[in-house]
């Protein structure tokens, strides 16, 4: 008698994945939302604790923190698992939120952005080891979709929803909101968590098993990371404030960029796969892709709300709308090449001439000639042009991973890609502080900027070794 098998497709929803699944969406939900809020509170957490005059560290420092932990979260998952740096994680976003949140002086709530930036930064690299272990190969590509989705109602109605607490209720609520909602969020990860335990033991069972080459314990001790992660945050804070003086400290300026960038050229390398600067074949290059469009999408954007106030005289919720339409459509395209598999290297090309076709849309804006409307329709080719390729980038990325460096991978993609929007971001804050505010000179800085996402294209034909 023979018995016939019938295999149920699988899908990151059925019932073995479906808690895992919605606890991790609901997370990286309340991250997106406090993301997005942050910078909508943050006029006024200036104005009421009196510290305008650190208004950037508070963005800078959670970016620094985040950096380390990324390191630290990597490294500890490869060595221990995901979940011990997945708690942690939580743990330390959430305490971060309530010292913010309770903070009588702008010392304490920098000290609190810190603290919630290096929680962020573990959580999120623990993830990819999570999803490395738990879910089949097949389904990597849906799961980062559906992270990438996770973004689309914070990216909606997160600076509204931040802009009526701080209006109604005090900018507090913004920071102590998030912690009430983390509870219920926590306790369907716990549940999915639970549910995973049997993948989670048979993936630490292989790795155990694993040749000696490709075992965590074998690489260099996690102090050693976490002394080049911390020099290479120094170095990438000090190069962005660099850039960024002008006037009567222009020369403190310019040694802090060159401090910043001796920094960085001593540290960021022992934190990469050899060869990512170069854009070597294979890992090298998918680490280097991410960091060029993560930099150059974020780079167009942070001066497209001021050139569009300034410039086109849109108010700033307006401008700020730009922004909104972006984010849409990078969801929507995650969620597109989620549904099937594409051509990977068509994808790869594709997406870093998109994201420059839009960046040369939103710098035709500059003339008041051209619609406004162009400004929207840039930022929604290069919102779906990084949205076709961040997740392609983070399915690779765990491919080409040898058993028990997932983690570690991730942390340098995770490390690059923050380093080169710090590069980006302060290269075109340079142009902007030394040359002054100006039609011409967005125009120059949009242009630049396309320039860098088309090599982006020229990287992803060496993705594959």
């Amino acid at each position: 008698m023979t018995t016939t098998v019938v295999e149920v497709p699988a899908g990151i929803f059925v019932r073995r994945h479906r808690a895992l699944t919605v606890g991790m969406v609901a997370l990286i939900v309340l991250v997106a939302f406090e993301a997005l809020a942050v910078a909508t509170a943050m006029p006024e957490v200036g104005r009421a604790l009196d510290g305008l005059g650190l208004y950037a560290l508070a963005f800078s420092g959670a970016m620094a923190a985040g950096m380390i932990a990324t390191v630290l979260g990597g490294r500890w998952g490869d060595l221990r698992g995901p979940v011990a740096p997945l708690w942690a994680g939580v743990a330390a976003f959430t305490a971060g939120l309530a010292v913010s949140g309770t903070a009588s002086t702008m010392d304490v709530f920098v000290l609190g952005r810190f603290v919630q930036g290096f929680g962020g930064g573990m959580f999120q690299v623990a993830l990819y080891v999570l999803v490395s272990r738990v879910y089949p190969a097949n389904l990597h590509p849906k799961v980062f979709a559906a992270l990438a989705a996770a973004w689309v109602v914070p990216s909606m109605v997160g600076p509204l929803i931040a802009g009526l607490v701080v209006e109604y209720l005090g900018w507090r609520w913004v920071f102590l909101g998030v912690p009430l909602l983390m509870a219920p969020a926590a306790l369907l990860f716990w549940r999915g968590l639970a549910s995973a335990a049997g993948g989670l033991a048979s993936a630490a069972g292989e790795l155990a098993s694993a040749p000696a080459g490709g075992r965590a314990e074998d690489r260099a001790p996690i102090a050693r990371r976490l002394g080049w992660a911390m020099l290479t945050a120094t170095g990438a804070a000090l190069t962005q404030y660099g850039a960024q003086y002008g006037g009567a400290v222009r020369g403190a300026g310019i040694a802090l960029l060159a401090a910043g960038l001796a920094l960085l050229a001593l540290s960021l390398p022992r934190l990469l796969p050899p060869g990512t600067l170069r854009a070597g074949r294979g890992l090298p290059s998918v680490i280097a892709l991410r960091g060029i469009v993560a930099g150059t999408v974020f780079g167009g954007e942070v001066y497209l709300p001021l050139m569009l106030h300034e410039e086109r005289g849109l108010s700033l919720t307006q401008a700020g709308a730009v922004l909104t339409g972006g984010a849409l459509a990078w969801s929507l395209a995650s969620w597109i090449v989620g549904r099937k598999a594409y051509d990977r290297t068509l994808i790869l090309r594709t997406g870093p001439l998109m994201i420059a076709a839009g960046l040369l849309l939103m710098a035709l804006t500059v003339f008041t000639a051209v619609p406004v409307a162009l400004a929207f329709a840039g930022e929604a080719v290069a919102g779906f042009g990084i949205g076709i390729v961040y997740p392609t980038l983070s399915v690779l990325v765990l491919e080409l991973s040898a058993p028990g460096r997932e983690g570690e991978n991730s942390a340098s993609m995770g490390v690059g890609e923050g380093v080169f929007t710090v590069m980006t971001v302060a290269a075109v804050g340079a142009i902007v502080a030394g040359l002054g505010a100006s039609g011409p000179v967005y125009l120059a800085c949009f242009a630049l900027t396309a320039l860098v996402a088309v090599t982006g294209a020229l990287v992803a034909g060496r993705v594959k070794g």
